[in-house]
């Protein structure tokens, strides 16, 4: 699936250059995988690294074997990778079902617009209509976006901080969109999150600190010492 082979991101502050990411070495082809760590840790860097919306400073990424390195976000996004930002972008004049028509690349139904959004936990006749403009919640943003994922249904799938934003309410409901998508799509998930929820269903936990992998593996294997403080892990907040 996706592959990061000793790759490297360094941004310059003033006369400075600082080491964001170092020498990554990262395979993820299982199901859900979840990505964790300190803030500042390059967990949100290394996503937007894969989707393409920053390029590496050394180093090679591979998708299903291909170099992608330098590919474009719009090659990635034909090539099957979608991104859902953590503060989901607002589009005046664009209603949420042009947003799903495009998610999903085909001309639905409003019908089948309203599955995608009811599985996220709106009541499709508020919002099938409505533009995608400061009128909607932080909170509705998100569950619109993950609609669109649902929609998209890509080979991989990231999610930047899925929960941010959201009330306590809308992240049960979040948690069984994930379990849902788990068992629906052939591809894979990928969410940077802190939320032991989120990385309790997860397949493989991954732990980015200080810019590196300071550990990964099975949950059963990574939970249990990421919870502890253990496995560079002691930045870990347990949170319900």
């Amino acid at each position: 699936m996706i592959e990061l082979k000793n790759v490297s991101y360094t941004v310059k502050d003033g006369d400075k250059e600082i080491d964001i990411l170092k020498d990554i070495n990262l395979k993820i082809d299982d199901r859900f995988v979840a990505i964790t760590g300190p803030n500042g840790g390059g967990k949100s860097t290394l996503a937007k690294l894969i989707a393409g919306i920053i390029e590496p400073e050394e180093g090679t990424i591979l998708f299903d074997g291909q170099d992608i390195t330098h590919a474009s976000i719009t090659d990635r996004a034909n090539m099957g990778i979608s991104y859902a930002f953590q503060q989901p972008v607002r589009f005046k004049g664009i209603t949420v079902m042009d947003l799903i028509k495009l998610a999903a690349g085909k001309d639905i139904s409003v019908a089948g617009a309203c599955e995608y959004l009811s599985e996220v936990g709106l009541c499709a006749r508020d919002y099938i209509t409505r533009e995608v403009n400061a009128s909607l919640s932080g909170g509705e943003l998100k569950r619109i976006e993950i609609a669109m994922a649902l929609a998209r249904s890509t080979k991989l799938t990231v999610f930047d901080e899925p929960e941010a934003g959201i009330d306590l309410w809308s992240f049960h409901n979040l948690i069984e969109v994930f379990e849902k998508m788990h068992e629906k799509i052939k591809g894979s998930i990928m969410i940077i999150s802190h939320q032991e929820r989120i990385l309790d269903i997860a397949d493989k936990i991954v732990v980015i600190s200080d810019g590196r992998v300071a550990a990964e593996g099975r949950k059963a294997d990574i939970l249990p010492e990421v919870l502890s403080g253990g496995a560079s892990c002691k930045f870990f907040e347990k949170r319900k």
